[in-house]
């Protein structure tokens, strides 16, 4: 019985894609003819944001980071690719896009921050070493919570501190470090017996329909914006998708460089490739108005990097990470 909800909550992580795309549209399609269920998506957002960040966040072995120092050569290629050298890269693509605060911005925050849940499941299905990925997540997250502040300093600085303000920022604050206290408490409380187990599966269930939810309240309530949004694709989606591309190549230079197994620069690759949208959402979402679009940009960063994955899935075990191909061993 295990194994087939296991292989079902696969089934639906690989159409997760679809799913989010037809709640995008529901969500333009409600907000254009139904204006009073915009207020009720306002209301809602931000509980159904905190839910799904309390799901993730559970997903994350938050009291086992003396795992992910298991293996050091591992660990030294996640932290230079995710820490090092994609923000260099993220810094030099978001020099070729227009002079637009906002845009910058939103391509600054989702590109920035490594992701922490669904990049196992693509591992899983990539041939990669899961153990190690499930190791990673908690340093992955903690760093980029300690990190952000000092990347917007350093590629934004005062243009941002200039918009937003302390009483902005403390919200988001507290809406990511409850879930993710709550999620701490709920894992000591899961591990203290074995049979408790099985709320840990059952909230692996929730993110792909609490992420459906809020992108549908988003596209609900920000109609306009994302119709105004569309005019910023041609020049955004292909810096995601050169990011892709670049991202995946920068692992195998360090799955050759530190002799990594196979499996683990595929982990690798996955971990560099797909980035953190559910963290980043909260802070997009605090912005002064007139900076809405940055809340669009993750979405879209989203969906351009979910059919990315897929191509991924041909390219990094096939290509890229051959089983046949040992040159860097």
């Amino acid at each position: 019985m295990f194994k087939q909800m296991h292989f079902s909550r696969l089934a639906l992580e690989r159409q997760q894609v679809w799913i989010y795309l037809v709640a995008i549209i529901a969500g333009l399609v409600f907000g254009s003819f139904q204006f009073e269920l915009a207020t009720l998506s306002e209301v809602l957002l931000w509980p159904a944001l905190g839910l799904l960040l309390y799901a993730t966040f559970a997903q994350v072995p938050l009291l086992h980071l003396n795992d992910a120092f298991l293996d050091h050569r591992f660990i030294k290629a996640v932290l230079i690719g995710n820490f090092i050298l994609l923000p260099l890269l993220v810094w030099g693509l978001v020099q070729f896009l227009p002079d637009h605060p906002a845009l910058r911005l939103g391509v600054l925050l989702v590109l920035l921050l490594p992701c922490t849940d669904w990049f196992i499941t693509f591992s899983q299905l990539g041939g990669g070493n899961v153990p190690r990925a499930i190791s990673i997540t908690p340093i992955n997250l903690l760093l980029q919570l300690l990190l952000l502040p000092v990347y917007l300093w350093l590629m934004v600085g005062t243009e941002l501190s200039a918009v937003l303000k302390l009483t902005d920022i403390w919200p988001v604050i507290v809406l990511v470090l409850t879930p993710l206290l709550l999620a701490a408490v709920s894992e000591s409380w899961i591990e203290a017996q074995p049979k408790r187990s099985l709320w840990r599966d059952r909230l692996a269930w929730l993110p792909v329909p609490l992420l459906a939810l809020v992108v549908f309240l988003i596209a609900n309530t920000q109609v306009n914006v994302v119709i105004g949004a569309l005019a910023f694709m041609p020049v955004v989606v292909p810096i995601f998708l050169i990011f892709l591309l670049l991202a995946a190549l920068i692992a195998r230079m360090l799955a050759h460089w530190l002799r990594l197994p196979t499996d683990q620069g595929r982990t690798l690759a996955f971990s560099l490739g797909t980035r953190n949208s559910f963290v980043v959402l909260p802070f997009a979402l605090a912005l002064p108005v007139g900076w809405e679009v940055v809340a669009v940009i993750i979405v879209v960063q989203s969906l351009v990097e979910l059919f990315g994955m897929v191509f991924y899935l041909w390219w990094i075990p096939g290509r890229l990470f051959s089983a046949e191909d040992s040159s860097y061993h």
